[in-house]
């Protein structure tokens, strides 16, 4: 058995289907036309084609030996421009104090935030049912090779890097945090109103209230949510924060859900890339373990493999030949797993 990591193709779109079935995502949803158009925006992403605030960069894991599409990654160029801003709950505190009373209370406090000059995001993580519990760590390969692709070209992406997560509860596809706040607002249900701003952003700033919103006056099912994260996603958190992403005290403005974010330049997978040219071996000490990439022909490829650097190559071992299609001295980037 073996796995590819590499850009999307046309043909992954019914794979891509099967896979997103299983989940609520809304940046990768169960819509084959949708589907259709974030694969041919990636194709010319990768290809180079599109301005940085267009491009969205979507990565899939293939098992080589069904040759079925198993796992998803994204990159989102630039999340926030004059055309379409970054919005989020910033989360601050504010004291009140009663001297007749004598009692004092600390609240929690959210002020809408908007953002015309944003980060580059990651999402679309998704891995089938049938491959999260394997030794091969497929969820943690389709996560990690996006910075090994940022680390070959820095200049398609921003400075600061931000990660959105899932809060608790949203298996339905509901959010207890919008139906408190949101649909008050706007009078629309959530996965519609989530699906509108991917596209249309003014409703946000003209609805949404502009003032500081206590959240003592919210219901106790929202404020359980709020800025916390669901059991399915703990995974991917754990991972975001040993790569130095941290809580931003910023939450989804339609979930609730919080905001995680690092600079690009301290996380140790960009950091710690390097080129190289690449020699295949029958036998070695091989005894780190990475991901090795490359670009050819607009397309991206890379795989997670052991290897050892050797007088200015990397190697690695022979039985990778065929999955990477590579030959001795060709040139590749490379990074360690953290």
């Amino acid at each position: 058995m073996g796995f590819l990591l590499r850009s999307a193709k046309e043909k992954d779109i019914r794979d891509l289907q099967v896979l997103s079935s299983q989940f609520t995502l809304i940046n990768l949803p169960n819509d084959p036309k949708i589907l259709e158009e974030k694969v041919k925006r990636s194709s010319l992403s990768f290809a180079g084609k599109l301005p940085k605030e267009q491009c969205e960069y979507l990565f899939v894991v293939e098992d080589t030996e069904s040759e079925r599409v198993i796992g998803s990654s994204m990159i989102l160029a630039k999340h926030g421009t004059p055309e379409a801003p970054h919005f989020y709950f910033k989360i601050n505190k504010r004291e009140h104090f009663s001297n007749d009373l004598g009692i004092g209370f600390v609240h929690q406090v959210l002020k809408i935030q908007e953002e015309e000059d944003g980060p580059t995001e990651i999402g679309g993580l998704l891995v089938d049912s049938e491959y999260r519990r394997i030794s091969e760590k497929i969820g943690k390969q389709i996560s990690l090779v996006r910075f090994l692709y940022m680390a070959m070209f820095p200049e398609k992406f921003e400075k600061k890097l931000l990660c959105e997560l899932s809060p608790p509860n949203m298996a339905q596809g509901k959010s207890e945090f919008w139906e408190a706040l949101g649909r008050r607002f706007t009078g629309l249900p959530y996965q519609e109103a989530d699906r509108l701003s991917h596209k249309y952003k003014e409703f946000i700033s003209s609805l949404f209230p502009t003032e500081e919103i206590y959240t003592c006056v919210l219901s106790s099912a929202a404020r359980f949510v709020l800025g916390r994260v669901g059991e399915e996603t703990r995974p991917a958190q754990h991972l975001l924060e040993k790569l130095g992403f941290k809580y931003l005290n910023e939450v989804d403005p339609f979930d609730g859900g919080p905001h995680f974010g690092v600079e690009t330049n301290e996380v140790p997978l960009i950091q710690n890339a390097v080129h190289k040219k690449i020699i295949f071996k029958s036998s070695g000490d091989f005894k780190k373990i990475g991901i090795v990439g490359y670009q050819k022909d607009e397309n991206f490829f890379a795989i997670q493999t052991a290897y050892s650097i050797e007088e200015e190559k990397v190697c690695v071992p022979h039985n990778t030949k065929t999955l990477l299609q590579l030959s001795d001295g060709d040139n590749v980037w490379i990074t360690p797993i953290v």
